[in-house]
């Protein structure tokens, strides 16, 4: 597994911020992207999921999180949609291989690596979906896990 930080440029996402089980993902994802593809934007793959807590932090019913997707056009936050710009940030990051439920088995690995270069974790987790259960088996799923960084 290979660590690094790298700095990630601006970038736009349109999401949806949600509390509850992560079962509402691949139904939350799905509503992003046919909203984008509906507005007729340029949707910037792989899609994301940001978790502001940890099922072993809290219940299931208090679980935080959004999913999105990068796009690039003009849009406006309608009802439940968000559109947010993400200022550039350097990030500690690794690829993932295997089921998404797995990728929170490196993100001590990460935090580690962080710190050993002089960083600190500055935000909450994010992952990338690089790819599609759709398309490959479970054990070949890919997934970027990214922590915002500053230094120390």
């Amino acid at each position: 597994m290979e660590i690094e930080i790298k700095t990630i440029p601006t970038y736009q996402v349109a999401f949806i911020p949600m509390k509850g089980s992560y079962q509402q993902i691949p139904e939350t994802l799905g509503k992003i992207v046919g909203w984008l593809m509906a507005k007729n934007v340029e949707i910037q793959m792989p899609v994301y999921g940001v978790y502001y807590n940890s099922p072993m932090e809290v219940s299931e019913e208090e679980l935080e999180w959004e999913v999105g997707a990068a796009f690039i056009g003009e849009l406006k936050s309608e009802n439940d949609m968000k559109i947010k710009k993400v200022p550039q940030h350097e990030a500690v990051s690794t690829v993932f291989k295997g089921p998404y439920g797995d990728a929170a088995s490196i993100y001590m690995d990460l935090i580690q690596y962080a710190a050993k270069e002089g960083y600190h974790i500055a935000g909450p987790v994010l992952e990338s979906y690089l790819n599609s259960p759709d398309e490959v088996p479970e054990s070949e799923l890919l997934t970027e896990v990214q922590f915002p960084v500053a230094k120390e």
